[in-house]
């Protein structure tokens, strides 16, 4: 097999999962100034909603859409059962051969430790000098007790990074996890900095099923890479007439 000219693939899109019980959960505990998210599943464990199943069928069927040779040929996943069952859904509406799909730990959801399940009203109304200690730090670096900050989640994404460059260069590569994780990998592509990726966040929630994604450039004077084409590209669901949702994962904590 020749050797690959650039370690990078030829395409990687970034796909957060579709709606979830837990943000249709979450929307309600915000709107009625619950502080706790009334929702009996895990983190984990938390399913598609019914509308979720179908943006994730839309997306399959975009993806099932393009040319043979311009689609997924593997799938990165997270094991969380909303991003699960995203992955697989895009799978079985891709054309055949159905690409590999991998699930790997490393694309979980940040892990919000004492904070799980609280809105924002709940975090100021229990933890109140959490809520003041991550104002003045920021999310970049807030650390809940048993949780991560996004530089916990952007270490595991750097190890992900290192294995998809070592096991899929110049193959087409589709990543299907939550918000934070396709924020964070924005980051570790387009090497930005802490002012820039909190820039992006707070003009809006990533959609649901929207898609982000790069392709290589083998002719850039600082050597081969990837250029970013799309970001919360969301033709996939307007092209099926579904509703757009952006409703952040749950648990939330309030934005910097």
């Amino acid at each position: 097999m020749p050797t690959p000219s650039s370690p990078w693939p030829r395409t990687l899109w970034i796909v957060r999962h579709g709606q979830s019980a837990g943000n249709v959960a979450r929307d309600l505990a915000e709107a009625h100034g619950h502080p706790v998210i009334d929702i009996a599943f895990r983190d984990i464990d938390t399913p598609l909603s019914e509308l979720g199943v179908e943006q994730s069928i839309a997306l399959g069927d975009w993806f099932g859409r393009l040319d043979p040779d311009e689609q997924p040929e593997v799938v990165l996943a997270s094991p969380y059962v909303r991003a699960a069952e995203t992955a697989r859904l895009v799978v079985e509406r891709t054309g055949r051969p159905a690409p590999m799909l991998r699930f790997d730990e490393r694309l979980r959801e940040k892990e919000f430790g004492i904070l799980d399940r609280l809105t924002k009203h709940g975090i100021e109304l229990r933890h109140p000098e959490l809520a003041a200690q991550r104002q003045h730090v920021g999310k970049f670096y807030f650390r809940p007790p048993g949780g991560e900050s996004w530089c916990d989640v952007i270490l595991r994404l750097r190890s992900l990074l290192e294995m998809v460059t070592r096991e899929y260069a110049e193959r087409r590569v589709l990543i299907v996890a939550h918000q934070v994780i396709v924020n964070c990998l924005r980051y570790l592509l387009e090497q930005m900095d802490e002012q820039r990726i909190l820039e992006i966040d707070r003009q809006g929630d990533v959609p649901n099923c929207a898609v982000t994604s790069y392709h290589l450039e083998s002719d850039r004077l600082e050597g081969p890479g990837l250029a970013l084409r799309l970001v919360n590209f969301l033709a996939p669901l307007r092209d099926a007439d579904m509703p757009v949702t952006a409703a952040p994962d749950q648990p939330v904590a309030p934005k910097p």
